[in-house]
C-alpha cells in the first residue's frame, strides 16, 4: 500500500463502508418483512376463527328459530280460531259461532316455553229456555240457537201468549192485502218481520198489513209512482192507464195504441182510419158542393175545380181547391206553436196572400202568420184542454197587379186528447 497515495486509500475505505451499510440495510429489511408477515398470518388465523364461531351461532340461532313455535291450535267445536301463527309471541283468538257462549281463554299467547297461555276455550250450547220465555204455563223446549214452547190448554202463540180463540181468528179474516208475520226467537227476545210490502199491524206484532205505495208515495220528492193512475196490490202496486193506452216498459208512463196501423178500429172502406191520442177517428172526405162550380177528388185528401166556362166569372171566384189535413195532438198543449204550414209549389203571381177563415172559436185558438215570402204558418195561440176537436180554414190567393188569380183552401182539423201525457 505504500505506493497508493492518500486519496487512494480513503475512496477504497469509503467504498468498503458503503458495502457494509447495504449488507446492514438488507438485514433490517428481511427482519422488519419477516416481522409483518407473522403478524399478517396471526390477524388471519384470528380472523377464521371469528368466522367460524360466527358461522356456528348462526346454525344454532337458525336452528332454534325453526323449532320455536308452540304446538298447533285448533278452533273449538261450534266456533272458530283466528290467526294462523304459531311463533313465540303471536296471538290467536276463538269465536263462537252463533247461539253459543265461550268457555275458557278468549285470547292465547305462544310463551318463550313454548307453550300457550290461558285455559283451553270450548264452545257451549246457550240455553235460550234459561229466561223463561214460554208464558201462561207453556213448557220451554231448548234448541240450537232457537226456543220453542209447548203451550198449556187453551193457549197459543209462539211463547203461548194469546188464547187459542184468538189465535185462530187472524186465519179467518187474513186475505192478500193481512198476512202473518214471521217470528224468530233469539236469546229470549222475539223478533218479527213482514214480507216486502207489508208492516206490522200496530202493537200486534202477529200480523202483517199491506202497505199502501199509492198513498204513500203519492207526491215524494222524486215524483208520482205513475204518470197517470197507481192501483194498490197486495205487497206491491201497478200503474194504469186509460183506454187507447199502454203502460211503457219502465212500468210509469202510457203510450198511445195505434188502433189504425194495429187494426182496431172499425172504419169502412170508404173511410179514412186517423189515430188519435188515446183512441182513433174515421173520417171521409167529400168534395164540398158550391154554386156554380163542381169539385172532383183528385187524391185521398184533395179536391180541386173542374175548369170554369170563359164567360162565368161566378166560377172562376170559387176556390181552385180544397185540401183536407188532420192532426192529433195532446191536451193543453203549450202555445204559441205552429201547428202546420202552407205554400204554394210554383207560384204564378207576382203577391202570396195567407189568411184565417172560420168563426169565433178558430180565431180564438188560431193565427195565421207569414214565415217568407212563399209560405203562410197556422199557429196555436190559445192551449186547448181536451177531449176537442179544432177546426181552421187556411186561405191562400195569388194575385198579380192586386187582381186575384187563384184560391186555394187548406181545412185542417185537430183531435185533442183527454190527457196529457
Amino acid at each position: 500500500l505504500a505506493h497508493l497515495s492518500n486519496k487512494a486509500i480513503y475512496l477504497l475505505w469509503l467504498g468498503n463502508l458503503r458495502y457494509q451499510c447495504i449488507l446492514l440495510c438488507r438485514q433490517y429489511v428481511q427482519k422488519l418483512l419477516s416481522t409483518q408477515e407473522a403478524s399478517y398470518l396471526q390477524s388471519l388465523r384470528n380472523l377464521k376463527k371469528k368466522i367460524n364461531l360466527l358461522q356456528s351461532s348462526t346454525g344454532k340461532q337458525t336452528t332454534r328459530t325453526i323449532n320455536s313455535t308452540c304446538p298447533r291450535l285448533d278452533g273449538p267445536i261450534n266456533g272458530r280460531k283466528l290467526g294462523r301463527s304459531h311463533a313465540v309471541g303471536h296471538e290467536v283468538h276463538v269465536l263462537c259461532d252463533p247461539g253459543y257462549e265461550l268457555v275458557g281463554s278468549e285470547s292465547r299467547v305462544c310463551q318463550e316455553s313454548l307453550t300457550w297461555s290461558g285455559q283451553q276455550p270450548t264452545c257451549r250450547d246457550i240455553n235460550e229456555c234459561a229466561s223463561s220465555p214460554c208464558l201462561n204455563g207453556g213448557t220451554c223446549v231448548d234448541e240450537v240457537n232457537q226456543f220453542s214452547c209447548v203451550c198449556a190448554k187453551g193457549w197459543a202463540g209462539l211463547t203461548c201468549q194469546t188464547t187459542a180463540a184468538a189465535a185462530t181468528l187472524p186465519a179467518a179474516t187474513m186475505g192478500p192485502f193481512v198476512r202473518p208475520s214471521r217470528c224468530t226467537i233469539m236469546q229470549g227476545t222475539t223478533h218479527c218481520t213482514c214480507e216486502p210490502g207489508y208492516t206490522i199491524s200496530g202493537r200486534d206484532s202477529n200480523t202483517c198489513t199491506d202497505i199502501d205505495e199509492c198513498e204513500l208515495f203519492h207526491n215524494g220528492q222524486a215524483g208520482k209512482l205513475c204518470l197517470h193512475a197507481c192501483v194498490n196490490t197486495p205487497g206491491g202496486y201497478r200503474c194504469s192507464c186509460p183506454i187507447g193506452y199502454n203502460v211503457t216498459r219502465d212500468g210509469r208512463s202510457c203510450k198511445d195504441i195505434d188502433e189504425c196501423a194495429t187494426r182496431q178500429n172499425n172504419c169502412t172502406k170508404d173511410q179514412m182510419c186517423i189515430n188519435t191520442y188515446g183512441g182513433f177517428q174515421c173520417v171521409r172526405v167529400d168534395c164540398p158542393k158550391i154554386p156554380n162550380a163542381t169539385y172532383v177528388k183528385t187524391s185521398p185528401m184533395r179536391c180541386e175545380r173542374n175548369p170554369c166556362p170563359v164567360d162565368n166569372k161566378a166560377c172562376s171566384q170559387t176556390p181552385n181547391s180544397f185540401s183536407y189535413h188532420y192532426l192529433a195532438v195532446v191536451s193543453n198543449l203549450s202555445a204559441p206553436r205552429v201547428m202546420f204550414r202552407v205554400s204554394a209549389l210554383r207560384p204564378i203571381g207576382d203577391t202570396l196572400r195567407f189568411s184565417l177563415l172560420g168563426g169565433r172559436q178558430a180565431r180564438r185558438h188560431f193565427t195565421v202568420q207569414r214565415s217568407d215570402r212563399g209560405t203562410g204558418q197556422l199557429m196555436l195561440v190559445d192551449p186547448v184542454q181536451g177531449p176537442a176537436t179544432l177546426e181552421a180554414e187556411v186561405e191562400m190567393s195569388e194575385l198579380e197587379r192586386r187582381v186575384q188569380l187563384g184560391r186555394y183552401i187548406t181545412k185542417v182539423t185537430m183531435f185533442v186528447s183527454q190527457y196529457e201525457f
